[in-house]
Order: C-alpha cells, then structure tokens, then sequence
C-alpha cells in the first residue's frame, strides 16, 4: 500500500505528521495514477478542509426514548399520551414535542430503525461514540478524533475538536491517536475556555514559555521523555490557542440579539450557537451535549421538558448553517446510546431499550425530507432496513469524504479501521 511505503519513508526521514506526508508526497503520488481509494482520499485531506467539511454531534445522554421524539406511535397504548403533529414534508410526523424540528423536516432525516445489543449506559455510548465496544489494551479513539485526524485543519490555531456543555460516560477521547486529537472540554458555552488569557503581556508570556521548557528539559531526564512530549504539545497547542485572535469565536455575545433569540435560552441553546460560531471559525468536530434523559419515571414530563431544550435550538442550527451556505458540509447528527421501553413501566416510566430507536441527521450531503426505516405498530422491533451502529458510522465518515477503512495504528503496531463493519446507507447520501 502507498500509505505503508510512506509511513515508512517518512519515519525514517523523521517527517511524521501526516500533514508532512501529504506536502511531500501529494504530487508525485498521485501523478503515478496507482491510488487506490483510501490513498486518493487521503491526499484529498486539504481539500475537504479547504472546503470545511466539519460535523456537529448533538449529543442526547441517557438514552432519549423514541417515542416521544421521532418515532411517535399515536393511537397504540405503548404511544402513551404523547401526540404526533405533522412536518412540512407531508406524510412525516414526529411527536408534538418537537415543533420547530417539525418546521425544518425538508432538511433532516430521520433513521427509524437503529439497533443495538447494547443496553447499559457506558457501554453503549462508548460504542455510539467509537463505533467501537470496549475492548482491554485497545485505547480507541472517538468519532470526533478520529474525524479531527483525518481532515482537522492542523494550521488552524483553535483546537480541531471541542465538546460542550453535559459530559457523558465513555465520550472518549484521541486513545491512540494521541493528545493532538483529544477534544477541548468546555462545561459552560456561555463562558470562554478556562486560563485562556495570558495574565501578561505577550513578551512576558513568551519569556515564561522558555523558562517552562528548561524546566521540561530537565523533568524529563528523569521521568521520561514521553511524558514531557504530550505535556509540550498540549502547553504549545493552548499557547498558540490563547495568543489567537480566533479566540472570540468563543464569545456568542458578539453575535447580534436577534440572532441569539432565534436560538432561544438555556446552555444548550448557547451550545448550538458557539457550535456554528466555531465551525465558522474551522473548527472541524463538536459535540454539544445534554443530559437527562434517562428517565425510568415520570418519562413522559421529563421528556417534554429535554425536548423543549433542544426544539428550538436544533432547528435554529440547522436554519443558521443554511442561511450562510454552510449546511451541505456540516453534518449535523442527533442521537443518544439507545431508545427506551415501548412498555410503560407503573412509575410512567421508560427504561432501557436498544432493540430499536432513532437518531437523525442533517446537512453533509444527506437528503433530508425522507424516513428511513420503520418499526412495528407496537415499536417493539424493527420491521423495515435495520441500521445498526457500525453501518451509522461508516455512513457519517463517508458523508465527511473519509473513507471508512482507513487503518490507523494502535500503539502496538495493530491496524484498526476506522469502522470494521457495516456499510453506507446509501438512501441517506
């Protein structure tokens, strides 16, 4: 493989970033006419950043139930009391929960028929998150490092990864990928990232730099030189991150009132907001995440509520990216690790269920306007084209231009694809 003979190249060149690789090899490789697709691909890396291929996880922790959300079953006694109202696709309904979702189905698509085995929380939102299930001596990366690594802009002085607002069990972060590609965390959308500004001038700051390298010099000698190499990346990424002008993307209150009423209050709805101000601004992956939904009581109240705060930001997003031509290569996606009960338990709850529940997608080339897959009258089982998580992976990475077997390296020496299963729905793309 042309991948392999140049890692090999460049490693003994002691030219390793993959960004070297391409700068040296792009011409002559491609020149030859022998690429195959994960090569093209990969050599096709700067233009999908050029491009600003990027994606917005919106992140729904606890397992949303399905059926008062995008799945409503009116009329069958596990429906429960929720209502289904009609979209602006005709034909297309989904629970009255979500109005203003309703209001902009032309432009999403709803996956019905997801399906999984895994119904306890951590495991099943480390797979959601890795496409992955957990496996011992294998530190995986998530989607979000895995999608910065392939075509994250390394030039870009933000972070190419940053994750909002609810932290969720097992998110993950680069594994073996590294420190380069673990995600910036930030628990308040409304405020700017922690220690982001330099208490000094630019010169004293610097100053204090050097001396901190001297110190990491001399640390290492003696603990290891591993472990001051991920301490200088991450010293050197926040410093070139803090002494950017690009900082004020974190800062919403520059965006105009009316602007910030379409996308409505709450930390969520600022999450969605900061969101497409980074994107703008080239960041490639960001997750924006709520919790809450894990509602064995009371399902019906609480679920409401979860809804009335993603509702109107969510379809605000997605009318903000349209409105600035930015939709087609932001994909958004709407998801959680697993759907809930059609049964309702005596405590009008909903528990676990990962047999069959929906996510959503919009933007990234998908053709929204359209359902895809159904489950039967009682939503007990899928009836109709499952998806299974494998096959929502490697549909999200070809919807970004990155081929889904893509081999990476663990770190020891052992191929991991990027998906190893699954395939494209290709009804989606």
């Amino acid at each position: 493989m042309l991948q392999h003979h140049i890692r090999v190249a460049t490693d003994a060149r002691r030219v390793t970033s993959r960004r070297d690789f391409l700068r040296t090899i792009g011409a002559g490789a491609a020149a030859g006419g022998t690429l195959s697709l994960t090569d093209r691909l990969c050599l096709a890396a700067p233009e999908l950043r050029r491009r600003g291929k990027a994606c917005i996880l919106l992140w729904m922790a606890g397992g949303p139930s399905q059926f008062e959300t995008f799945s409503p079953k009116p009329g069958h006694s596990n429906g429960g009391e929720t209502k289904a109202i009609s979209t602006k696709v005709p034909g297309i309904q989904v629970s009255a929960n979500l109005p203003e979702l309703a209001g902009v189905m032309d432009e999403l698509a709803i996956i019905r028929s997801m399906t999984s085995k895994e119904g306890s929380h951590p495991r099943a939102s480390f797979y959601m998150h890795h496409g992955y299930l957990p496996m011992g001596g294998v530190k995986f990366p998530t989607l979000g490092s895995n999608v910065a690594h392939q075509i994250g802009d390394a030039a870009n002085e933000l972070p190419s990864y940053v994750r909002i607002g609810d932290r969720s069990q097992n998110a993950g972060n680069g594994g073996f990928l590294g420190v380069d590609y673990d995600p910036l965390v930030l628990s308040n959308p409304t405020k700017p990232p922690e220690n982001a500004k330099p208490y000094s001038s630019k010169d004293r700051y610097q100053r204090r730099l050097a001396l901190l390298s001297g110190f990491e010099r001399d640390f290492g000698a003696v603990q290891g030189a591993d472990v001051v190499a991920d301490h200088k990346k991450l010293v050197a990424a926040a410093s070139e991150m803090i002494l950017s002008p690009k900082m004020e993307a974190f800062d919403i209150e520059r965006e105009p009132q009316s602007v910030r009423d379409a996308y409505g209050e709450g930390q969520f709805a600022a999450g969605c907001l900061l969101a497409r101000r980074l994107i703008e601004a080239g960041v490639t992956f960001i997750e924006v995440g709520l919790g809450g939904w894990d509602t064995h009581q009371d399902n019906f109240a609480k679920v409401a509520e979860n809804c009335g705060k993603i509702d109107r930001p969510a379809a605000a997003l997605i009318r903000d990216l349209k409105s600035r031509g930015m939709l087609d290569d932001t994909l958004v996606i709407w998801t959680g690790e697993f759907g809930r009960t059609p049964k309702i338990n005596p405590r009008g709850g909903r528990d676990h269920y990962p047999r069959a529940f929906n996510s959503m997608l919009a933007g990234g080339g998908v053709r929204g306007g359209q359902v895809i897959g159904q489950t039967d009258a009682a939503g007990a089982d899928v009836t109709e084209r499952p998806v299974g998580v494998k096959d929502l992976f490697q549909t999200v990475y070809t919807s970004l231009g990155i081929d889904p077997s893509i081999e990476n390296q663990s770190l020891i020496g052992r191929p991991i694809k990027l998906v190893d299963e699954g395939s494209p729905v290709t009804e989606l793309l």
